[in-house]
């Protein structure tokens, strides 16, 4: 059973109230922003000035440290209240987490210097990692530790990247974001697995849940960690064999996931195709990262883009569609409008990784649109529910 202090909470803005409300809100704005500034540079429309380090370095950062750490942080501080019985993160205490995290974005793009901004980028996920542990530790729950561990190698890579920056080696940089990557994939993963069965029952009102097979859960995070490690140390960079049967243990691993999920009363309920369809990608992603390195002549940036673009982003925007709505005390019905933003990231998924081998700008740009539409919708919608009490007088 959650204890709070009712009146205290309530005296709170509501922005303030619970994770989710300021990290959802601003991590979706700065998705929006941050692919739009991106396209902009691709296409010669912004002026000559840099972010740190360069616009390639900025965009392969902050898409995984500043949007999907945002949506992390938010989903992992609310998660952790329900996990734990214990009140979440609020008032003075979020609002110092959510400075950090502002500060070390606008330091990244307005191109401060590296003494400054190394400091506050290797604050957040430590700060994160505190407060979620805390609550764990005081109920022993060992079931989410993993969690922690997951933040604590992000943070290792995050370190990675800013030394390669401290030390101009760009494959420091590279091998720091793309373990970043898979850090993000084995935590969806695991996240992953264990709501989308919850929500496919609940959703449709089925009996039971699809039972969960803890080795085969195991098997994908201990595996897709070990990647990341492999990736950070340099292994990732050039194509091997070994890490093209690991990468394939791992397809296979998201497709027996997938099939066991299967249910075909999900494609009249957009919070659930979305989230299927998001997990596909999360398959198609390590499926072409076997074949890149058992040697097919394909852009090792293509199954990146499908795990980035479909897979992370579109559990992100899938999930901060229903969490929100949930925690927010309105029924589980989004805006119609979403079912559109939906199907636009995954026709930009499309664009990313099939148009761009025939048409490469194109393709770069409607992917980047449809990336922009999908999430300003959701700003525009969701937005209001952040700033604004719960509708059922509810604290949080």
């Amino acid at each position: 059973m959650l204890l709070v202090d009712r009146k205290a909470l309530l005296a709170i803005p509501a922005l303030w109230r619970l994770g989710f409300r300021p990290f959802f809100l601003g991590g979706a704005l700065f998705a929006l922003v941050g692919i739009a500034a991106w396209a902009a540079v691709l296409l010669g429309l912004l002026p000559a000035w840099e972010p740190l380090g360069g616009w390639l370095a900025w965009h392969r950062h902050e898409m995984l440290f500043g949007f999907a750490s945002a949506i992390i942080a938010g989903f992992l501080l609310t998660a952790v209240q329900t996990w734990t019985g214990r009140p979440g993160v609020s008032g003075r205490p979020l609002m110092i987490l959510a400075a950090i995290w502002l500060a070390a974005r606008l330091g990244w793009l307005g191109g401060a210097p590296l003494w400054l901004v190394t400091p506050l980028e290797l604050a957040f996920l430590p700060a994160l990692a505190f407060f979620v542990g805390r609550s764990l530790w005081q109920v022993k729950q060992v079931r989410n530790y993993p969690v922690i561990a997951v933040l604590a190698l992000l943070t290792l890579a995050d370190a990675q990247v800013m030394l390669g920056l401290w030390g101009g080696h760009d494959d420091w940089q590279r091998g720091g974001v793309l373990a970043a990557l898979w850090l993000v994939a084995a935590l969806m993963g695991l996240i992953g697995g264990r709501v989308i069965p919850f929500f496919t029952q609940r959703g449709l009102g089925r009996t039971a849940q699809v039972p969960a097979w803890p080795w085969l859960d195991n098997l994908l995070l201990a595996g897709t960690m070990l990647v990341a490690v492999l990736t950070a140390a340099g292994f990732g960079l050039a194509p091997h064999p070994l890490l093209g049967a690991l990468f394939a243990v791992l397809a296979v691993g998201h497709l027996i996931r997938l099939w066991r999920w299967r249910d075909k009363g999900i494609w009249g309920v957009p919070l659930l195709w979305s989230l299927h369809l998001a997990y596909l990608w999360m398959l198609l992603a390590p499926a072409g990262m076997a074949v890149w390195n058992f040697g097919a002549p394909i852009a090792l940036s293509l199954p990146i883009h499908a795990l980035t673009v479909g897979g992370v982003g579109g559990l992100i925007l899938a999930m901060i569609a229903r969490v929100s709505l949930g925690h927010t005390g309105r029924p589980l019905q989004p805006p119609k409008v979403m079912a559109w933003a939906f199907a636009l990231l995954n026709l930009g998924v499309l664009c990313r990784v099939v148009l761009v081998l025939w048409l490469p700008m194109q393709g770069l740009s409607l992917a980047a649109a449809c990336w922009v539409v999908a999430f300003l919708l959701f700003a525009w919608h969701y937005g209001p529910m952040f700033w604004q009490p719960r509708v059922d007088g509810q604290p949080g």
